[in-house]
């Protein structure tokens, strides 16, 4: 599977951006998604993730109640609907894919196998 993020931008503090992530192969609809990002200085960490039926939805304290994440398994493509954005969501934000169904997987970065090139998202205050 090869991902391909876009989306990223420059946008003032409270304002929204969607990142895309395209995937390649038929076996999309296979994979769980997640989506990570590192910002500057920082580790990589999680963000949100999908189960593979697109029913089940998993966030960040830290994003709850302002990112939501969606598939289109038509469209082999995730998305990541950013909103209310802050400064400190500034990062380079990276898609990936895997098999796991647990949440604790999820929410790991071992739990994916496959990874996007990342796009960078830039908050200012």
């Amino acid at each position: 599977v090869q991902l391909q993020a876009s989306g990223g931008g420059l946008v003032q503090a409270g304002g929204s951006l969607r990142l895309s992530c395209a995937a390649s192969g038929r076996t999309f609809s296979s994979y769980a998604m997640g989506w990570f990002r590192q910002g500057p200085g920082k580790e990589r960490e999680f963000v949100a993730a999908i189960r593979r039926s697109g029913q089940l939805t998993y966030y960040a304290d830290s994003v709850k109640g302002r990112f939501t994440m969606s598939r289109d398994n038509a469209k082999n493509t995730v998305y990541l609907q950013m909103n209310s954005l802050k400064p400190e969501d500034t990062a380079v934000y990276y898609c990936a894919a895997g098999r796991g169904t647990i949440l604790s997987t999820l929410r790991q970065q071992v739990g994916y196998n496959y990874w996007g090139q990342g796009t960078l998202v830039t908050v200012s205050s």
